[in-house]
């Protein structure tokens, strides 16, 4: 593990305690801000601060800061406590840590797993964290840079891994150029298990050891079969093309209601990213002058129908049904890609047989989008005409297609799992 004594990094952690003390005061308030739509930002403040009402001895340490990195390690941590692994997850938002909540219920209730927030930046806090649980190694799912985390985790001998990582080219240019220090803190990581050869490199060329190619684990995420089978019945007796945009992020949605407005032939289903912007899409999209139905006025709490869905659009205001809203579709629009923080997981809808569409900034899931590209399970837009036009076209990927894609990427949580048992020297 690196010992953080680079210039850029010796100088980086200097100014980066002096952020942190300074900082402390807004970050709180930054929490009780955020606290103002969703209150779980404010609940077990401690936490924010290192200490714990209980713990686990020696779990398997997970973080994922938000939804979309507690999807991705699910199936992966499902297997570790298949192994009889416990483990304790981290992360900094309420949507991640709800997720890991429903989805982990039972083994949350049987003492397996415990879920929690991720210490703020300090080098104290994760010192309390470190005394409290004793993890046997960390898992950062995706592309998560915790400076203090990172360095923390060496100092205290906890191996640290990237999981289901990747380097984005548009952080990679800028930390090789303008931002060594980031660069540079990769060295501090213990390993790590990425998507793609490309990935590989980059990690390596960032002073990364021991890199492992493990592929994409959202390919091995669990379908939840009934609201599949619920999402395919009620789509039978849709008379008309049906489209999902999923997890709808804001900037991008005028985009979109030019997309419906132009063909109003279609049914849509429109998944906002965030439950706090639920109320905000209704009024937006009812302003646009489109007929407009929630999910929780169509369906029970079972996704059974208890009114008929005649209208332009149906907005998804809930959680953890994504698949049972793709199941209602033809083809999947992949939110954010609209906007330059890039697109969301294609993984979903590919699992179901869905064709994807994204808009220009894919730089985010770098993998596997060009290689759906090139597979024709996914289609690429440039802007919003280019969409309209996709959609009165016949140049829609096929249901093949996406389906042959999704068959020859599974198999990542194996390969995750042979690689954590080389670096920790666990026997297969």
């Amino acid at each position: 593990m690196s010992d953080f004594r680079t210039p850029p990094l010796r100088r980086f952690f200097v100014l980066y305690k002096l952020l942190w003390i300074v900082g402390l005061p807004f970050a709180i308030a930054y929490l009780f801000w955020r606290g103002r739509r969703d209150p779980d930002y404010r609940r077990h403040i401690a936490e924010r601060f290192g200490f714990y009402r209980k713990s686990l001895d020696s779990p398997v340490w997970v973080h994922a800061v938000s939804l979309g990195e507690l999807r991705s390690a699910v199936p992966l941590i499902q297997r570790l406590l298949d192994e009889g692994n416990t483990i304790v997850t981290t992360h900094f938002t309420p949507a991640g840590r709800r997720e890991a909540e429903r989805v982990f219920a039972t083994e949350i209730a049987e003492g397996r797993v415990q879920v929690i927030w991720i210490p703020l930046e300090f080098k104290w806090t994760f010192r309390h964290f470190f005394s409290t649980f004793r993890p046997r190694y960390g898992l950062v799912m995706e592309i998560e840079i915790w400076p203090e985390m990172i360095r923390s985790a060496a100092e205290n001998s906890i191996a640290l891994f990237a999981c289901n990582a990747q380097y984005p080219l548009k952080s990679f240019s800028r930390d090789r150029d303008k931002s060594k220090w980031r660069f540079d803190l990769h060295s501090g990581f213990a390993g790590a298990f990425v998507k793609s050869d490309l990935q590989a490199d980059r990690f390596a060329q960032a002073g990364c050891p021991h890199i492992h190619i493990t592929g994409e684990l959202r390919f091995d995420q669990p379908v939840p079969a009934d609201h599949v089978s619920k999402g395919v019945a009620i789509k039978a007796d849709i008379n008309r093309p049906t489209v999902t945009i999923t997890s709808v992020v804001k900037g991008e949605d005028d985009t979109y209601i030019q997309a419906i407005k132009a063909n109003k032939d279609r049914l849509f289903i429109y998944v906002p990213r965030a439950p706090e912007r639920f109320d905000e899409t209704y009024d937006m999209l009812t302003e646009a002058g489109l007929k407009v139905a929630r999910r929780s006025d169509l369906f029970d709490s079972d996704l059974t129908p208890i009114a008929d869905p005649d209208v332009d659009v149906i907005l998804g205001d809930s959680m953890g049904e994504m698949y049972f809203y793709l199941a209602l579709c033809d083809a999947a629009i992949i939110g954010g890609s609209f906007v330059t923080k890039g697109a969301h997981n294609i993984s979903e809808p590919l699992a179901l047989g869905k064709p994807v569409i994204v808009g220009p900034h894919t730089w985010t899931i770098e993998f596997p989008i060009v290689e759906a590209l090139a597979a024709d399970a996914a289609v690429q837009v440039t802007d919003s005409e280019a969409l309209n036009a996709l959609l009165r076209s016949d140049a829609i990927p096929t249901t093949q297609a996406a389906t042959a894609f999704f068959a020859s990427q599974k198999g990542a949580v194996a390969r995750t799992l042979a690689a954590i048992k080389t670096e920790t020297q666990q026997p297969e």
